[in-house]
C-alpha cells in the first residue's frame, strides 16, 4: 500500500504540474493559429537544464523549478505594433489566446470527470450531482478519518485511510461496515453516523476488528473504552471516543451513458462551491481577518497534502483532485485579477471601451501591482498552509 500511495503522489504532483503546461499549450495554439510569434515554450522556471530552438525560432526549454511552465510571446505588450507581435494581433486573436489556457483547462476537468464517472466517481458533496437512472454505487466505505493517539484505534494500529469492515465480539459476528464485508450471514451495512452507536453498545468490550488498508485485508484486537470514561471525558478539554477515530463515509458510484452530463452537472456545482468560497474568503479579508481568508485557498503546501491524502484513497480521488484543481485553475484565470489571464482580457477590453491607447508603462503597472499583491497573497497562503499542515 505505501509503494502504491507514493506512486500515486508522484503522478499527482506530476499531473498537477501538468495542468499549467496544459493551460500554457493552449496559449501556445492559440497564438500560433492566429499569426502571433512563439519565443519560447518552458516547461519548469529559470535556470534552464536545457533547450531547443526550432526552425521557427521558437525556443523550447525544460527548467529546474517544477511549478508548471510559461510561454513567452513576441511583443506581449498591447501597445506593441510589431509585426508577429501579441499587440499587433486584432483584438478577436487576442481574446482567443488570452482565453485558451482557461478552456484548455476546462476540458481537462470535463474529461477527467467523465472519466471518474465511467469508473467510479468519489461522492464528496452533500446532494452530489448524478443521473438517479444511471448510477450504480461500486463502493461504500466507513473510512478512518483522525485517530487519536493513545486510543484505543490507535494501541490495535488502525491508521487514517483505513476502511472499517466489520466488528465481532469473541462470540460472533456483530455487524458489517462495508458492502463487500464477505461474512455467511445477515449482515448489517453501516455508514459513518452509526458508527458511534455500534461502539457505544460494545463499550469496555474487547473486539476483533477487520479492516482493509489499500488490497489488504486484516484484523485487529481492541479493547473499546468504557462508558463511565466516556462519559467523564466529555466535561474535559480532551473528550474520548470508544474507539478514539473519526470516521467519515467514501463512496464511489458509476455511470455509463450520463457519464458526459455527470461531468457537466458536477464542474457546475463546483464552480458554485468555488465562488461561494471566494465570496467568504473576500468577506473575511474585508473584515481584517486574513487568516480566515486564506483558509478558503490552498497553495503548493496546502495542495502537496491534499494529494499526499488522497493517494491513500486510491487512483479515483486523485483523479478528483486534480480535476478540481484543473477546474479551479480555470475559474481563477477568467476572474478579471491584473497579472492573470482574465485580468488582462479585462484591461484590454476596458480600454477599448473607453477608447484610450494602454501603454505599455500603464500595462506594466497595472499587471505589475497584480502581481505584487498575487505573491503577497501567495507567501501568506503558504504560512498559513504550514501552521495549518505541518
Amino acid at each position: 500500500m505505501i509503494q502504491m500511495s507514493i506512486l500515486l503522489l508522484v503522478l499527482g504532483l506530476i499531473f498537477f504540474v501538468g495542468l499549467v503546461v496544459v493551460h500554457e499549450f493552449g496559449h501556445f495554439l492559440a497564438a500560433r493559429r492566429n499569426g502571433v510569434e512563439i519565443e519560447e515554450f518552458a516547461i519548469g522556471f529559470p535556470p534552464r537544464i536545457w533547450s531547443k530552438k526550432f526552425k521557427g525560432g521558437t525556443i523550447f526549454s525544460v527548467n529546474w523549478l517544477p511549478l508548471g511552465g510559461f510561454v513567452k510571446l513576441k511583443g506581449e505588450n498591447d501597445s506593441s505594433t510589431e509585426k508577429g507581435s501579441f499587440g499587433d494581433a486584432r483584438l478577436k486573436a487576442k481574446v482567443k489566446i488570452m482565453t485558451a489556457g482557461v478552456v484548455m483547462n476546462l476540458l481537462v476537468a470535463l474529461v477527467l470527470l467523465t472519466i471518474l464517472a465511467l469508473v467510479g466517481m468519489p461522492k464528496v458533496i452533500d446532494n452530489q450531482f448524478s443521473v438517479k437512472s444511471d448510477v450504480k454505487v461500486i463502493k461504500d466505505d466507513v473510512l478512518l478519518g483522525h485517530v487519536e493517539a493513545g486510543s484505543p484505534a490507535d494501541k490495535a494500529g488502525l491508521k487514517e485511510g483505513d476502511a472499517l469492515l466489520s466488528f465481532s465480539t469473541r462470540e460472533d459476528e456483530v455487524t458489517c461496515l462495508s458492502l463487500d464485508c464477505p461474512v455467511s450471514h445477515e449482515v448489517n451495512v453501516m455508514n459513518e453516523n452509526q458508527l458511534p452507536q455500534l461502539t457505544e453498545s460494545l463499550a469496555g468490550q474487547t473486539v476483533q476488528i477487520k479492516y482493509q488498508r489499500g488490497s489488504e485485508t486484516s484484523s485487529a484486537e481492541a479493547q473499546l473504552l468504557g462508558k463511565e470514561e466516556v462519559e467523564a471525558s466529555k466535561n474535559t478539554d480532551n473528550p474520548k471516543g470508544y474507539l478514539g477515530i473519526s470516521p467519515s463515509q467514501y463512496t464511489l458510484e458509476r455511470s455509463t451513458w450520463s457519464a458526459p452530463v455527470v461531468a457537466v452537472g458536477l464542474a457546475k456545482q463546483i464552480t458554485v462551491a468555488t465562488f461561494k468560497g471566494i465570496g467568504h474568503a473576500l468577506a473575511s479579508l474585508f473584515q481584517g481577518d486574513t487568516a480566515e481568508a486564506s483558509k478558503q485557498v490552498a497553495g503548493p503546501v496546502g495542495i502537496f497534502v491534499l494529494l499526499k491524502n488522497g493517494s491513500l484513497l486510491g487512483y479515483q480521488f486523485m483523479l478528483f483532485i486534480i480535476a478540481v484543481i484543473s477546474l479551479t485553475l480555470a475559474i481563477m484565470n477568467i476572474l478579471p485579477i491584473p497579472a492573470l489571464d482574465g485580468g488582462r482580457l479585462f484591461v484590454t477590453l476596458a480600454y477599448r471601451g473607453l477608447r484610450k491607447n494602454l501603454t505599455k508603462k500603464a500595462e506594466n503597472i497595472i499587471h505589475g501591482l497584480g502581481f505584487a499583491f498575487l505573491m503577497l497573497l501567495f507567501l501568506l497562503i503558504t504560512v498559513v498552509d504550514v501552521k495549518r499542515f505541518l
